[in-house]
């Protein structure tokens, strides 16, 4: 073959294989880990539409809200005028036919820091007294209820009309709550009470449930028919946009924002963020909309921001078996909340991440999380926070795995939290640890025991009791003494034996037989292993007399015989603060056994992100695994700011 053959039969080959190349070219964008400015138009418009596409067709969103907004910004600097700017998105929705909505119902500018608010803000006040209206933004879907007739948001100017899903839901307005029956603009959600109680028990066809409260909104309004979830008693929540409103100027903005915020996060509903107009409606309206939002009104959006700061001092503050360390910060502004303190978890952590006092540390909050320490540099002045002496008994504190422990049975403090921790575990949720405080000092309680024998009279003399509200304990107290035995288990406050880890040995044991054990026959329960079997060998001994005063006291049901599972499994992925065994420890603490595949037995994935793309989430996703982010899950553990500080919320702002 001759050379100019081969040169024509090698460039035809390459105009062949161009267009594959591209494509396969094009299919390595990285959808989640881009960097927007490097981008060009052609790949943030594909990057911009499959987000578009987990987000409303799939309600999977792979990327947070302000990483979706960094496509949005260089794509209007590359094309201002693209129609994917002006897009106003909506979930799919099972529907009875369109309805037009008499005013237009757009999309929100966002900001994600007070500068911008408040240079929005600047903008369009008149002067220093303009009034503006602070209203919650909910996590749902955006409906009108006008005529009889309930409608989706749609593209804004056309709606979905799912009148049919009003069995469903109830509406909270302004001193109401009820059936749908007056025109409202507001938002579909699952309130934060309802997705923990009543979804709980409820299976969506196949037999999974729901992963988060949006999931669940999105999932049911997709339903042709919805005799299932009416049959299950699922709830849906119409919230009134203008059912809670705070009002500042623009001149008392800043000053207030904080604690706005703050009592906001507080609400009972899923939230992304704050929406803030102008409170004169007619000047709002005069200011004109985009073709995609009104300018006299911006949404402020909730999301996790790292901010540098200067840790001043470290407390340490006692949980029922350790002391948790709290970082005293110089005030650091993250999302709008100044933030003075956070956690850092344990004293393995201060060696791990080789923190001190006086270095500057990295802090991060996402949503209501309490914030905590990501990293630490070496300051000029450096001071060692460990502590070797117990700051309430001044005895020598001992090393237990990451935590350090007070060594003295009769530390006062150790034994407010003990038995705070075993009132809660034994289901009586109106004494607070302050009032467990006044209890030993004041009635001589020393052991839940005691808490059974509690009259009239002891409990007047708490703060804050009354006559009705004392009733009320003496009911609660009354109804724990039917309990379940892994309750009675875990009110013992046994290292590392919550609810959880008590019903797996209370299965296979009824309390009679688990007294009578040795730590290996113990240990050769599925999921215990030797050292909560010797944990629990050893306090079993030591609090047996309690434990047959509690028994004649309370009225015992037995779980030996149900049928359940060994510990939940847990499985944790992605890029994660600490070292994974620390996460690992943590949830065998709350009764789970940690796992490292992702399979059909497993019960929750944690993710440094949920919204990733990475095998196990993906795996997870098929599956119908709960996933959920490392912040969520922290969240939900007891916390560790101390109960001082917990009382200074607005100022602290946690």
């Amino acid at each position: 073959m001759s050379f100019f053959s081969r040169t024509i039969m090698l460039v035809s080959a390459v105009f062949i294989l161009l267009p594959i190349f591209a494509k396969e070219h094009a299919m390595t964008l990285d959808y989640i880990n881009f960097n927007a400015s490097t981008l060009n138009e052609a790949q943030l418009i594909q990057l911009v539409e499959h987000h578009n596409r987990c987000y409303w067709d799939n309600v999977e969103p792979e990327i947070s809200d302000e990483r979706y907004d960094e496509l949005m910004r260089a794509l209007r600097k590359l094309n201002p005028k693209h129609p994917l700017l002006s897009f106003v998105g909506t979930q799919k929705v099972e529907s009875s036919g369109k309805v037009t909505h008499r005013q237009a119902m757009l999309s929100l500018d966002k900001a994600y820091s007070v500068k911008e608010v408040l240079t929005w803000a600047t903008k369009y006040a008149r002067n220093k007294n303009e009034l503006f209206l602070i209203q919650p933004k909910y996590d749902g879907i955006s409906a009108n209820y006008e005529n009889n007739v309930l409608a989706t948001r749609g593209d804004g100017e056309t709606g979905e009309n799912i009148t049919a899903k009003l069995p469903l839901i109830e509406l909270e307005t302004l001193g109401y709550r009820g059936p749908v029956d007056r025109p409202v603009r507001g938002e579909i959600v699952i309130r934060n009470d309802d997705f923990k109680n009543i979804y709980a028990n409820i299976v969506r066809k196949g037999g999974s449930s729901y992963k988060n409260s949006r999931n669940a909104v999105a999932g049911i309004m997709g339903l042709k028919d919805i005799s299932d979830m009416t049959r299950q008693k699922a709830k849906l929540t119409l919230v009134d946009y203008n059912m809670i409103t705070y009002q500042v100027t623009l001149e008392e903005f800043e000053a207030k924002w904080s604690e706005i915020v703050i009592e906001i996060e507080k609400l009972p509903y899923p939230l992304d963020g704050i929406v803030i107009k102008l409170a004169d409606q007619p000047y709002r309206e005069s200011l004109g909309v985009t073709a995609h939002h009104p300018r006299g009104q911006i949404a402020f959006k909730f999301s996790g921001v790292r901010r540098e700061s200067k840790l001043l001092n470290v407390k340490w503050s006692f949980g029922k078996n350790c002391l948790t360390p709290v970082a005293e910060i110089e005030p650091v502004e993250i999302g709008g909340i100044t933030i003075r303190h956070a956690t850092l978890h344990n004293a393995q952590n201060i060696e791990d991440k080789n923190i001190y006092i006086g270095d500057t540390v990295v802090v991060e909050r996402a949503g209501d999380v309490i914030p905590y320490i990501i990293e630490a540099r070496p300051g000029v002045e450096r001071k060692d926070p460990m502590i070797s002496q117990c700051p309430s008994c001044n005895s020598q504190l001992t090393r237990r795995g990451p935590d350090l422990s007070c060594t003295n049975p009769e530390c006062p403090e150790t034994k407010v939290q003990l038995l705070y921790a075993a009132v809660r575990n034994i289901g009586i949720e109106r004494l607070g640890e302050p009032n467990i405080r006044r209890l030993i000092s004041d009635c001589g309680v020393k052991s839940l025991k005691d808490i059974f024998s509690l009259k009239m009279e002891d409990i007047l003399k708490l703060e804050g009791f009354k006559e009705k509200s004392a009733t009320n304990l003496l009911n609660e107290i009354a109804k724990a003494r039917v309990v379940n035995d892994y309750q009675l288990l875990a009110a013992l406050n046994i290292p590392n034996i919550g609810p959880n880890i008590a019903k797996l040995i209370l299965t296979e044991y009824n309390l009679t037989e688990l007294r009578q054990l040795d730590a290996v026959e113990l240990s050769k329960i599925n999921g215990i292993g030797p050292e909560r079997a010797n944990a629990v060998e050893r306090e079993l001994r030591a609090q047996s007399l309690l434990l047959d005063d509690l028994l004649e006291a309370v009225t015992v049901k037995t779980t030996k015989g149900l049928t359940t599972s060994n510990a939940p499994h847990i499985c944790f992925t992605g890029k994660m603060p600490e070292k994974r065994s620390f996460y690992q420890e943590l949830a065998r603490e709350r009764g789970f056994e940690p796992v490292d595949d992702v399979n059909a037995n497993l019960s929750l994935l944690v993710a440094d992100d949920p919204n990733g793309s990475s095998s196990k989430i993906k795996k997870a996703r098929k599956n119908g695994t709960k996933i959920v982010s490392l912040e969520e899950w922290l969240g939900t553990a007891p916390s560790a700011i101390p109960q001082e500080t917990k009382t200074e919320q607005l100022e602290l702002g946690f």
